[in-house]
């Protein structure tokens, strides 16, 4: 890991400079209302049955990870960690609690579909694993831990505050 800071700090110092960050770089011509961080709909953009499957496979795997010890986690051959985990639990949280959401074939994405889908991607990462290292590891636990962070109306602020109590 340490191999990479001179190759990236080289990248940033010919951006850069001296100049310790880009804090006086102001975009005048962007213009950001609270409606704009609330509106997820992307022009052409759709949800699909794939991207919502692997947000819960990749959830759960990150979860159970974590809960293992493991920061960052080879999963589906990239190297992820809590910000992945998170953004595909806050994308499943705001689908199912958004009224709009739906699938290009028209179903609501709704917790009862969702846990449709998170018993299918269990059974998926139980053969990619193994039964003997499913058995062994926490998929159950981080499912139900995914589960509750993606079906309570109030969004929760961090998925690792509700994890740490399974410690």
């Amino acid at each position: 890991m340490t191999d990479l800071v001179s190759t990236a700090r080289k990248e940033f110092d010919k951006l850069l400079g001296k100049r310790p960050n880009q804090r006086d770089r102001l975009r005048d011509e962007v213009n950001i209302a609270a409606s704009d961080l609330q509106n997820f709909h992307i022009p052409g953009g759709e949800i699909t049955e794939e991207g919502l499957r692997l947000n819960i496979n990749v959830g759960v795997q990150y979860i159970e990870s974590w809960l293992r010890g493991t920061g960052a986690a080879a999963i589906n051959n990239l190297m992820e960690d809590a910000a992945t985990a998170e953004i595909s639990r806050a994308q499943i949280w705001q689908w199912i609690h958004h009224p709009n959401a739906k699938l290009p074939d028209g179903r609501n994405i709704t917790s009862e579909l969702y846990k449709e889908f998170l018993g299918q991607e269990l059974e998926r990462i139980k053969q990619m694993w193994g039964m003997d290292l499913f058995a062994k590891g926490k998929f159950k636990l981080a499912a139900e831990l995914l589960n509750r962070l993606v079906t309570n109306d109030t969004f929760a602020e961090f998925l690792t505050l509700m994890a740490y109590k399974e410690l």
